[in-house]
């Protein structure tokens, strides 16, 4: 925990302490430094000899609602865009979820939300390591948030709904919390990120084994 906190001031990075009951250590770091960073969550869980990265990513209502559009227009040309986000994703090696919206009981789209992740055992933690895993996010973050801004434009400045999160909230489940949200300034507002985030969506410490 102590070379963690010490990689980050040699680094210059921003950083926030966060209370977390299921983590030894829990801090929010923005990466790279400046205004062109992106939150990270950085989590060290109880129990556990791994420290777990991750950051989350809410696609823009303007953008949102341009896949909307593009759905109903041309579904198979929809359904290969988002085939083709999920391969991308694969390629860069990272751990990944997204959030498509509902339509009943099925998430037909549009996409509304992704997280990227990655785990750094203790006996492979180095500054090097560190810091290649942060980089390593950052970029698969800013490969799909230029694939979106490609294919559906810039957005409006304003985070769109995430159907996944009104639903865990219904159920009584901890999500992002969109109150306490920022935005990517690297992004031209199209996304957000969540100060009071926890690592990737509904993550449970125990599941990584």
């Amino acid at each position: 925990m102590h070379r963690i906190r010490q990689w980050v001031q040699q680094e210059r990075l921003v950083v926030k302490e966060q209370k977390d009951p299921r983590a030894e250590m829990h801090l929010l770091i923005r990466y790279p430094q400046g205004p062109q960073g992106h939150m990270f969550a950085v989590v060290i869980p109880k129990g556990r000899d791994l420290v777990a990265v991750s950051s989350m990513t809410r696609v823009d209502e303007g953008q949102q609602k341009e896949m909307a559009t593009h759905m109903k227009e041309d579904k198979e040309a929809w359904l290969e865009w988002i085939h083709d986000v999920r391969l991308q994703l694969i390629r860069t090696s990272v751990d990944w979820g997204i959030h498509m919206g509902h339509e009943g009981e099925q998430k037909v789209g549009p996409l509304q939300a992704f997280n990227v992740s990655l785990p750094v055992w203790f006996d492979g933690l180095t500054k090097n390591e560190f810091m290649h895993t942060l980089r390593k996010l950052w970029l698969a973050k800013l490969g799909i948030i230029h694939e979106i801004k490609f294919t559906h434009g810039p957005g409006i400045g304003k985070p769109g709904p995430v159907d996944d999160w009104v639903k865990a909230k219904q159920e009584g489940k901890s999500t992002p919390s969109s109150t306490n949200s920022e935005p990517d300034q690297s992004t031209h507002h199209e996304i957000e990120f969540d100060e009071k985030m926890s690592f990737g969506s509904g993550f449970d410490p125990s599941e990584w084994a």
